[in-house]
């Protein structure tokens, strides 16, 4: 898988991560559970989901660093 195809998929999963995340804390205010623990379990998972958000974002930064770090040097050669 080349870079760009990583990036794309790492792109994509952050989206999804951070909608289920912002889904479940929607729930939270709803009608949906009715007890501490249910709201608790919900916060944790939308915790859980925002938490593998933030490692895709950082692997994003990571990936394009390299894209950038990678132009700079076929820019150097002759």
């Amino acid at each position: 898988m080349s870079i760009h195809e990583e990036l794309r998929q790492v792109e994509k999963d952050l989206a999804r991560l951070r909608s289920e995340a912002a889904d479940l804390r929607l729930q939270v205010g709803e009608v949906g559970p009715t007890d501490a623990a249910e709201r608790s379990a919900l916060i944790a998972m939308a915790d859980q989901q925002e938490s593998l958000a933030d490692e895709l974002e950082a692997r994003r930064q990571g990936l394009l660093d390299q894209i950038s770090g990678a132009g700079r040097i076929e820019a150097q050669e002759p």
